[in-house]
């Protein structure tokens, strides 16, 4: 009887035991799980930022040409019989004030620009001209020179548009996708907008942005989107065929853990011991 009596007591000490530790592996479990709401909100505290610092970056905000891009360049000029030597697949265009239309050629990929490896677009005419590394008013310069006056007398007027800027977005994003610029401009927050934002889920401080730069070579960055800097940053201005990956944070990184067979065997075993034990108690109580 008494030995019976000490081990009734040994075993409530037991599972007691057993128990407290299953209820502190539970909660740290579920404490771990809980995203902090301090990494949820963007750009905290950017109204701070002066207003001078703001002006700076959006001069220095233009898309650059690099090796790839696909350009549309239309030449215009008051008589349109002059400049039609420089207009891919002899363009239709109408003058309308300042302001030149394409004709139907323009859904036409051959009219456009390839942009290669060296930065070099082979224009009509003219030859091979250097307009990688650019901006889009510096490679009209280019152009204008290059024909003007030697070829026109009157200054021509010069139209460059981008036609691939574009960029792709995945990750833990609510729609990951390749999303096009119609105007030829993309801030990383108008790319994640249209991506359906993040998901809770997106690692926030921990951006990772995949450029392709004037040279050809790639570039990896990161950025925290909880930082009122970004707006300052190099890279809130997006360039064309600039990759976003958003990466899963801890809480989904957990989510996606599985229990090992073994584990799960051994949890199971170690439940149906709790069980029996807890019938012994009571059947000698």
């Amino acid at each position: 009887m008494i030995n019976n009596l000490y081990f009734c007591k040994k075993l409530k000490n037991d599972m007691k035991k057993y128990t407290n530790i299953i209820c502190i592996a539970l909660f740290a479990l579920l404490v771990a799980s809980c995203a902090s709401t301090k990494k949820i909100p963007y750009m905290v505290g950017a109204e701070s930022i002066p207003q001078e610092a703001l002006e700076q970056v959006t001069k220095n905000s233009e898309p650059i040409i690099m090796p790839g891009d696909l350009l549309e360049i239309l030449v215009t000029a008051s008589n349109p019989e002059v400049v039609k030597p420089f207009n891919r697949m002899g363009m239709v265009y109408q003058m309308t004030g300042t302001l030149s239309t394409y004709g139907n050629n323009t859904t036409n990929s051959s009219a456009y620009y390839l942009v290669d490896n060296e930065g070099n677009i082979e224009f009509p005419v003219v030859g091979k001209l250097n307009i990688g590394g650019m901006n889009k008013v510096q490679a009209q310069k280019v152009i204008f020179d290059a024909i003007s006056p030697k070829y026109i007398k009157e200054a021509p007027g010069i139209d460059i548009r981008f036609k691939n800027f574009k960029v792709s977005v995945l990750g833990e994003v609510a729609k990951p996708g390749v999303y096009t610029a119609t105007n030829e401009r993309f801030t990383i927050l108008e790319a994640l907008a249209m991506a359906g934002d993040l998901t809770i889920m997106g690692k926030r401080d921990d951006v990772m942005l995949i450029r392709t730069n004037e040279k050809g070579t790639r570039e990896i960055h990161r950025i925290d989107l909880n930082d009122k800097n970004l707006v300052l940053s190099p890279y809130y201005n997006l360039q064309q065929n600039d990759q976003i990956y958003v990466s899963p944070n801890a809480s989904k990184a957990r989510s996606s853990w599985t229990i090992p067979p073994a584990l799960t065997l051994g949890l199971s075993t170690m439940g149906t011991l709790i069980s029996i034990a807890t019938l012994i108690v009571t059947i000698v109580k």
